[in-house]
């Protein structure tokens, strides 16, 4: 199937759910990403900032560039004038930069929570504890540039289905505590961005109402750069 077939047969598929698709076009090429625009996708993730700055100024301006990968805070300045949403925050300081750096674009933006629910070491997130420490914090109060809009979660890459399902399960009661808690009057607060191409059936019946997809809609991964797609 074609690209344009898989967005098409993808968008039917999680609409029937209420859920977003977020095509993950990391390493593809500006081609791919047009296509599948084409075929009505407007949301694109991509997890290499200078990749995503490139593919901004080459493709059409009503995108919304959700930036997904581990996000450094000296990069921030490069995206903060366009990016629609940072899924990826795991410290107050990556937060307290891209308030920052939103204020002087003269923008606010939107923000999820990356939340650490795997059983891996290799993954980016905060901690339970730590997320709720900084929704705390006089320093996340003070923020005026930035909304938090939800929390975001990579569950382990594993086989074992009952572990996934129980990760998810884990972020979707946290997320509606948070809600309660913290976000009771603002409406906003309301994406769990949860599922890959591997697992994002399990991440929906488990809650997600955002999955991140790549393969499924891309193809298989190109391990050269994307620039020489």
């Amino acid at each position: 199937m074609s690209i344009a077939d898989n967005i098409k047969s993808l968008k039917k598929e999680t609409e029937a759910d209420k859920v977003i698709l977020l095509a993950v076009s990391k390493t593809k090429s500006v081609a791919d990403v047009q296509e599948a625009y084409d075929a009505g996708q407007r949301l694109f993730g991509e997890n290499i900032v200078q990749e995503m700055v490139e593919k901004h100024e080459q493709l059409p301006k009503d995108i919304e560039w959700h930036l997904i990968g581990h996000l450094q805070t000296n990069k921030v300045k490069y995206i903060a004038p366009f990016v629609s949403m940072i899924q990826s925050v795991d410290s107050l300081k990556l937060l307290h930069e891209i308030n920052k750096h939103a204020e002087k674009a003269g923008r606010v933006i939107d923000c999820l929570l990356q939340i650490y629910i795997a059983d891996e070491e290799t993954k980016y997130g905060l901690g339970l504890d730590e997320a709720i420490e900084l929704l705390r914090s006089d320093e996340f109060a003070a923020m005026n540039n930035i909304r938090i809009r939800g929390l975001m979660g990579i569950a382990t890459n594993t086989d074992n289905v009952k572990q996934i399902k129980e990760e998810y399960y884990e972020l979707n009661t946290f997320f509606e505590g948070i809600k309660l808690s913290y976000f009771r009057k603002e409406e906003s607060f309301d994406i769990l961005s949860m599922g890959m191409s591997s697992d994002y059936k399990l991440a929906i019946e488990q809650g997600s109402n955002m999955v991140r997809l790549g393969s499924t809609i891309f193809g298989g991964r190109v391990i050269k750069h994307w620039k020489n797609n």
